[in-house]
């Protein structure tokens, strides 16, 4: 019994933290058909791998530029932090895209609704229809899509605490070391200096 009311007492304070958040950003309303229908399309068309992407375009003109420009450290240390700069966000989008894109997949897969499963008592028709709720089933779910994209972000996120360790480190370390051997040590040798291995 102590559990669960440490849990209710969890979920009350993360939605008081949440309203405190949303009652301090400014009231805005949105009018005009055009605009609405583009929130509306950005909501369909934008999901979680969609927004991945989007995050890692802006770190990438971002995020180098700015350990490019760090007048605190030495002229060979920024050229290495922005090769690690870039090797991370390379590898962090390219893993946390596909991962989030392929769990959706998955779950498209795994979600059909009886009239689109040719035996749906059948172990291969069951598995097909092994995450679509009763409430698809019977029509009342609005959106079968958007609950399909944040099942598969859920399960997504999992997911990624092993793909972190297997793919997202290893790639980092491998594009890093990469880039600086490329950029730095060919511009030292280039210049006729020596390449400390």
């Amino acid at each position: 019994m102590s559990r669960i009311s440490g849990i209710n007492l969890i979920g009350r304070m993360s939605s008081s933290l949440t309203d405190s958040v949303v009652s301090a950003l400014p009231k805005t309303t949105i009018a005009g058909k055009k605009k609405l229908r583009a929130i509306d399309w950005i909501g369909e068309k934008f999901s979680s791998p969609e927004n991945r992407l989007i995050l890692g375009v802006s770190a990438l003109m971002t995020q180098p530029f700015i350990d490019a420009h760090n007048k605190k450290v030495d002229d060979e240390t920024r050229k290495v932090s922005v090769a690690r700069t870039v090797a991370k966000i390379i590898a962090g989008t390219f893993t946390g895209y596909y991962v989030r894109a392929g769990c959706i997949k998955m779950i498209d897969a795994m979600t059909k609704l009886p009239s689109e499963v040719a035996n749906p008592k059948s172990f291969g028709g069951k598995m097909r229809m092994l995450f679509t709720p009763d409430a698809a089933k019977s029509g009342v779910l609005k959106s079968l899509k958007m609950y399909k994209n944040a099942l598969g972000t859920t399960i997504s996120l999992f997911v990624m605490l092993f793909t972190n360790f297997l793919i997202d480190a290893p790639l980092t370390k491998y594009l890093t070391n990469l880039f600086t051997d490329k950029f730095i040590h060919k511009q030292k040798n280039d210049k006729g200096g020596t390449v400390n291995e």
